[in-house]
């Protein structure tokens, strides 16, 4: 149990403090400059550094280390060495150098590449990420110093997620220092685009997980009748903690702020059984880091707890899913946040520009972003009645909305006021209130000073969706710096290109009900894509457009961004199969074994009736019922093994992705119809798999 919080929080990171610390002066000096000036490190600085790190580890129990790096799996990656050097005299030393710590040489051969190398060239380079701190995480009796790090190939190319993500902060810091100079903001040296990444997840008791072959393998249930009751009493949503989880929590809690994560906010989501856990803001490449750990943490911690965490984006069919909102923004070196509108906003000139530089990237490059968060998970929430839709649209609120048409108009002139709430109760203050609601359903949302991606799903690692962003921002400010730099009078040049804007990708901007049926058909009308399925969206990636705008920007060359969109094809056809896969073994080992039986004893039991002299009519409408599915659920089971056999003969990942979406998704959909069905009159006590009531409601 915690006593003091601040002791604890950092206390296995080694960060500026034990730096300030543990190393020479004019080592942290210069250690400082470099990261503030993006140089790379000298080998004899490096060699200072990482013998400090590794007395610091060894204290702490520490002995080994590992370049943790995060390969495109969407998962993080880790090997292993010891500190020990051995001497000539037969015993070893603890030994750790500059070149160890700044370079790896894991075996790449294993990983995605997407085609970018043979499965034989197994050479691949790891390199510190020194923006992001190192820890000691012990595992078990194991504890090991963890360097953040990049991974590359033999030949330069990234194969993780890390590195495109590193050029897309240096890319966004580019243009957005552009503007800023441009618009006479000359003090600024470095902009930041922070993130701060709420996860949502479900915690189900570990002696239901362990039975059902289905969470064990995909972690979503594939089989499952609806509870009687689900989320519709609405009770479950910030309710009160049950001990058992609360105790996890506070475990979570604990792990994560030794390591340095400022988790912050913890809540009962929506369905039931289902949470979320938000840090403070971080830069975007440390809050990946941070939310990767948080995602281990949850799951480790789980089975402390006797629970097990599903990150899945749809655990429950007929409930909630999870996502993964991302809260981005950008701050200056000098701790101005770009997006913080300020008490006037109308006449705030870098906020405009850098508001409407957000609104046209996301309406010229909605396509791509949406294929930023497509993945198996996520396609069972977007555009599936839940939140979000797959539709990129962008809510403003009230007063930036007003502001919005103000400058289609030709100039904005004022800003509305939030007033004050009073509750008609003498004890009670009144409330300031804020000069615009929040909306729930949007897939963008401005927030009060940031901007509120939720599309994102609560598996995917915060690096693709986020380097996206940050690149087409970067695009978009790179454009608005052309013109500027060009400009002889500033304010004017300003106000045209903030009316054009405003102009030009209004559409964009939807302040409604994105739930709405008629939203759809409104979208539709103003020519917003609507791309609701993984395949259909990973397919605009390599659009001329977005490889021309990667490779301007220096964040993913024309190979690596196709071997990346190949990465995800794969990924998304193999969730289907391992689907679908299960879903055979489990029909044909457990589902139609156990209806089979109840039948047999129906059969039985209709039997007997019928020589008492009774019609047994009941019986025999049930037993009809329960052959007719069987049936059903048999013909279905075949359906889907003709049909993972046919993708072997189709050449292009593309178009097995079109055939998993086409014709393997529906005939699983058929074969979980009929296995529910079974659900349903199938006697409790035969039925092999845990319940949607047990699951969801029992702690």
């Amino acid at each position: 149990m915690i006593t003091d919080v601040t002791q604890v929080f950092g206390s296995n990171v080694f960060n500026d403090a034990v730096m300030r610390q543990r190393l020479p002066k004019n080592i942290y000096r210069q250690f400082k400059y470099n990261i503030e000036d993006r140089r790379p490190l000298e080998a004899a600085l490096a060699d200072v550094i990482a013998n400090a790190m590794k007395d610091w580890a060894v204290e702490k129990g520490a002995t080994h280390f590992c370049h943790w790096f995060q390969p495109m799996t969407g998962l993080t990656a880790e090997k292993h060495d010891a500190f020990i050097a051995p001497t000539a005299d037969g015993r070893t030393i603890m030994e750790f150098s500059g070149k160890e710590l700044t370079r790896g040489e894991p075996d790449a051969s294993s990983f995605p590449s997407g085609g970018l190398r043979a499965t034989f060239e197994a050479r691949g380079y790891t390199a510190w990420d020194c923006t992001s701190p190192v820890f000691v995480k012990a595992d078990g009796t194991n504890t090991t110093l963890y360097i953040p790090c990049a991974f590359c190939s033999y030949t330069g190319e990234a194969l993780d997620k890390k590195t495109p993500l590193l050029r897309s902060m240096d890319a966004l810091d580019r243009q957005a220092i552009r503007v800023l100079h441009a618009l006479k903001e000359t003090s600024v040296r470095h902009v930041t685009g922070t993130l701060g990444p709420e996860q949502e997840y479900f915690l189900v008791d570990h002696r239901f997980f362990e039975t059902r072959l289905d969470l064990v393998l995909t972690g979503r249930t594939l089989f499952g009748a609806a509870s009687p009751r689900g989320q519709e009493l609405e009770d479950h949503y910030f309710g009160a903690l049950h001990e058992r989880v609360a105790s996890f929590m506070s475990e979570v809690n604990t792990e994560l702020w030794k390591l340095g994560v400022s988790a912050k906010t913890q809540h009962n989501e929506v369905a039931p059984a289902q949470y979320e856990i938000a840090p403070v803001f971080e830069s975007v490449n440390v809050a990946t880091d941070n939310n990767q750990l948080t995602m281990e943490t949850l799951r480790k911690v789980a089975l402390r707890h006797g629970f097990a965490c599903l990150l899945h984006e749809k655990p429950f069919k007929g409930v909630n899913g999870s996502g993964k909102h991302n809260n981005w923004s950008l701050v200056t070196d000098t701790g101005r946040n770009l997006l913080d509108p300020g008490d006037t906003p109308h006449d705030n000139m870098v906020f405009l520009v850098f508001l409407c530089a957000v609104v046209r990237a996301v309406d010229k490059y909605a396509r791509l972003l949406r294929a930023s968060v497509a993945n198996a998970g996520n396609e069972h929430r977007l555009g599936a009645n839940e939140a979000p839709p797959a539709i990129v649209s962008i809510f403003l609120g009230d007063q930036l909305n007003d502001i919005f048409e103000q400058l289609a108009a030709g100039g904005a002139k004022s800003s509305r006021k939030g007033g004050e709430l009073k509750l008609g109760v003498s004890t009670l203050p009144p409330l300031p209130k804020d000069c615009t609601d929040r909306n729930r359903t949007s897939p963008f949302a401005f927030t009060g000073n940031k901007f509120e991606f939720r599309m994102v799903g609560s598996t995917q690692s915060t690096s693709g969706p986020t380097f996206v962003l940050n690149t087409i921002v970067a695009d978009i400010l790179s454009e608005i710096a052309d013109e500027l730099e060009q400009a002889k009078e500033t304010p004017k040049t300003v106000q045209k290109i903030l009316q054009r804007i405003a102009n030009e990708h209004k559409r964009i901007v939807f302040n409604g009900d994105n739930y709405c049926s008629d939203w759809i058909a409104e979208a539709q009308r103003r020519g917003l894509p609507n791309m609701v399925s993984t395949a259909e969206a990973l397919l605009v990636i390599m659009d001329p457009a977005h490889v021309s705008l990667f490779e301007r920007h220096g964040v993913l060359s024309p190979s690596e961004l196709h071997a990346r969109t190949e990465i995800l094809f794969e990924a998304y056809i193999k969730a289907i199969q391992i689907e679908a896969r299960t879903m055979i073994r489990m029909a044909r080992r457990q589902i139609l074994p156990a209806a089979i039986s109840y039948a047999g004893q129906v059969a039985s039991s209709i039997n007997a009736v019928k020589s008492a002299g009774s019609a047994a009519c009941i019986m025999e409408k049930n037993l009809k019922e329960i052959d007719r599915l069987l049936d059903h659920l048999g013909a279905a089971t075949e359906k889907l093994e003709e049909a993972l056999k046919q993708i072997e003969s189709i050449q292009m990942a593309s178009d097995q992705a079109c055939h998993c979406r086409d014709v393997i998704i529906p005939i699983m959909t058929t074969l979980r119809e009929a296995a529910d069905a079974l659900e349903m009159i199938v006697d409790a006590q035969v039925w092999p798999l845990p319940t949607y009531s047990e699951m969801l409601f029992l702690r």
